[in-house]
């Protein structure tokens, strides 16, 4: 069951996924979550280093769609100025928002990452639904509401597995 919340790799932030570690493991695709993954959940558009990695990830091939369970307006507001493709109120961990991206993409499974900064959301959703899954550090220390709940779970299941010995990482 613990095995649900283990993601595959641990990494500080978005900067250090990189097009070459993406293609050394054949990844084509990335479904990324935006609040605290991408930016500061309460920061409306992509600063200029976020907006250097989505060019990057372009000139690689590497296709990008944002899935979040913000409102469109908060999404769309934010990828339409990357001209990046996203779902809206995805209502993550449920796998239908991740299998609809990857069908945006039109990439298989296994040719796809999906990178988040919450446990309960991003890669619980994203190993249900049978991707390889990169959690990230959250950007900001604070979060909405729902989010604030949401880490208190978290704390605890990162307890757990640290206790069994599933990770080493600190936050």
């Amino acid at each position: 069951m613990l095995n649900r919340f283990l993601p595959n790799e641990h990494v500080k932030s978005v900067f250090e996924i990189s097009p070459e570690k993406l293609k050394e493991k054949n990844m084509k695709g990335i479904i990324t979550d935006l609040d605290n993954t991408l930016v500061a959940w309460d920061v409306k558009q992509a600063t200029p280093e976020i907006i250097e990695w989505f060019k990057l990830m372009e000139q690689n091939d590497i296709k990008v769609t944002i899935i979040s369970n913000n409102n469109e307006e908060r999404v769309k507001f934010f990828s339409e100025p990357l001209n990046t493709p996203f779902v809206f109120s995805a209502r993550k961990p449920l796998r239908k928002s991740f299998a609809r991206a990857a069908k945006q993409m039109g990439l298989k499974r296994e040719e796809i990452v999906v990178i988040g900064d919450q446990l309960l959301t991003d890669v619980l959703g994203g190993n249900n639904a049978g991707f390889y899954t990169i959690l990230v550090v959250p950007i900001v220390k604070s979060d909405g509401a729902l989010t604030r709940i949401n880490r208190k779970i978290e704390r605890r299941i990162l307890g757990w597995l640290r206790k069994k010995g599933m990770i080493t990482w600190e936050e």
